[in-house]
């Protein structure tokens, strides 16, 4: 049998209200909460209710045929308990079945990987605390924010005591390699390394509601594969189902009926991620010296490094975070962790069209100003 293991990503991102220069030194409220509270309303209903009913039900048909994974933002499930309580019920509920794999990530959906070795602990640290508190597990394997990666990072990972981490199978470091295997890390063979199967979870995520991808194509695409190649990995965002793809597409239907098709047609069994570190023998090193995401057609960081805005507002960001740490300070911390949020500073890439990246990187500032003055 060869293996199939699903994994998605369940995040919400703390918005920000709109912080005036005036404002300086006056308000120390920093977020939306009313944007933040119909956020996380909608997509509980739109997306998380619906896709956890419809996988709790699947895990009562299958059993043990059907397990994936998923790993949450620590943001999101805060968001969760304070604004859809019901949602964050639902999936303690399929975490608890056994089937579902809960993987570890940073605490903010943060790139502090990219910036800071121990705020990046820190951050890995709370979400290990938090995924304990919440859901009774320890996770085992990483999954870094948006798949970032690089030998550097994979070995601090290993450090932290994790032996499997996910990330993208990126053409410009695999060559002609194949995902869809088990490699190592190039600077710690200790840790095993997972690769996203982009063509295909890019198929599911953006080309879903074109109308050319059904059941069948999927499993026609799996049977399609070199039978030697025996690890797909296909990673999705949650807010894919019902927010990101409308029900009215089907996509609520393909994951109903999916699950059984592949069953029966493939001889692909459903694994969650640390399945396999025993059971698979790796091809060879994954070799990535430079650092690599999912994000975009270049599969690089220039969603969120690069140009002066977010270089000048992540080296104010983490230049301040020892004095945070030793603060101990509850509010702070907890304004720190929705600091980080990755989108703060993709909102701020001048490489899309749309977006006004001017006006948040000045409101960005103008927060974090207040916030290292109440440091100070």
């Amino acid at each position: 049998m060869r293996n199939l293991c699903f994994y998605f990503q369940v995040h919400q991102p703390y918005r920000l209200r709109t912080y005036r220069f005036f404002d300086i030194g006056k308000r120390h409220f920093y977020f939306d909460e009313y944007k933040n509270r119909i956020v996380m309303q909608r997509v509980a209903d739109r997306c998380y209710l619906p896709m956890n009913n419809l996988l709790m039900r699947k895990i009562e048909e299958l059993g043990n045929k059907l397990k994936f994974a998923i790993s949450f933002s620590g943001t999101a499930i805060e968001q969760m308990e304070q604004y859809a309580p019901h949602a964050l019920e639902s999936f303690k509920n399929l975490v608890a079945t056994g089937n579902v794999e809960v993987l570890a990530e940073t605490y903010s959906h943060s790139v502090a990987s990219l910036m800071n070795k121990e705020a990046f602990k820190l951050e890995v640290a709370e979400h290990k605390r938090l995924m304990k508190d919440v859901f009774n597990v320890r996770p085992k394997t990483f999954h870094n924010t948006e798949l970032i990666y690089s030998n550097e990072i994979g070995a601090d990972v290993a450090e932290m005591g994790f032996d499997l981490i996910m990330t993208e199978g990126a053409k410009h470091v695999l060559g002609w390699k194949s995902p869809n295997y088990l490699y190592v890390n190039a600077i710690n063979p200790k840790l095993k390394v997972m690769l996203r199967n982009w063509k295909i979870s890019d198929e599911i995520a953006l080309k879903f509601g074109s109308g050319n991808f059904t059941v069948d194509n999927f499993v026609q695409w799996l049977n399609a594969l070199p039978k030697e190649e025996e690890l797909v990995n296909i990673f999705i965002d949650y807010e894919t189902f019902g927010e990101g793809l409308d029900s009215s597409t089907g996509i609520f239907e393909f994951m109903k009926y999916m699950p059984d098709a592949v069953i029966k047609n493939t001889d692909f069994r459903f694994v969650t991620p640390h399945q396999m570190v025993d059971k698979l023998q790796p091809m060879g090193v994954f070799d990535a010296p430079n650092a690599l995401s999912c994000r975009d057609e270049e599969r690089d960081l220039s969603v969120w490094m690069g140009n002066a805005m977010q270089d000048d507002a992540m080296e104010a960001l983490y230049g301040c975070f020892k004095k945070v740490k030793m603060s101990k300070d509850a509010d702070l911390i907890r304004d720190w962790h929705a600091l980080q949020g990755s989108e703060n500073f993709a909102n701020m890439c001048t490489k899309y069209p749309d977006g006004m990246p001017y006006d948040y990187y000045i409101n960005y500032m103008n927060i974090l100003t207040d916030f290292i003055n109440r440091i100070q």
